[in-house]
């Protein structure tokens, strides 16, 4: 009686076990077909003048991660030449390279952490990012203008001592902000 048990459970196992070796699921299909599109669209931007522009990656929710600085550096008749020329590709994406999501968790954590580091070694004015706030992908939030002390700039010893004591924390936030990070891979 219990081996008759223990090879009926052994038979619904393997039965269950070939069940889930199903080739693709519709969400994995789905995905797939996505990057893809995405692919395609990228492509198309690269195509119209775009021409270092990095393949988009998907964060586990849908959302589009890309670096968007080869758009920004473009000049604006090529930026928008490239985005009209790509308009359906684009579409058929479900995405707008312009905009970047929120900044994930991760990220913003990492952010927080360079910028008590950065206040810590005199830069006051440094505010912690959050989802909102405008970041680089594999670059991170980066420092504004606006959180300088007065008269500093790039070449200012503080900024560098400053930069310079915060090197590994800084470090870790660009490490968080590239794209398989963001992407959550």
């Amino acid at each position: 009686m219990l081996t008759r048990r223990l090879s009926g459970a052994l038979l619904a196992l393997a039965a269950l076990a070939g069940c889930s070796n199903e080739p693709s699921t519709p969400a994995a299909a789905a995905t797939g077909d996505r990057t893809a599109k995405l692919h395609a669209a990228a492509e198309c931007l690269r195509q119209h003048g775009i021409h270092n522009f990095a393949d988009p990656v998907l964060g586990a929710n849908g959302q589009v991660f890309t670096d968007t600085r080869s758009l920004q550096r473009a000049a604006d008749n090529t930026r928008q030449a490239a985005m009209t020329a790509c308009r359906d590709a684009l579409g058929a994406a479900s995405w707008n390279p312009e905009q970047l999501p929120p900044a994930p968790a991760a990220l913003v954590a990492a952010g927080v952490k360079s910028a008590q580091c950065l206040r810590a070694h005199g830069l006051p004015n440094v505010k912690d990012p959050t989802a909102s706030s405008p970041y680089t992908p594999g670059h991170g939030f980066g420092l504004r203008a606006d959180e300088l002390p007065p008269g500093v700039d790039k070449r200012s010893p503080i900024l560098r001592q400053a930069l310079t004591a915060c090197r590994s924390i800084l470090d870790a936030e660009t490490a968080a902000s590239n794209l398989k990070q963001l992407a959550g891979k």
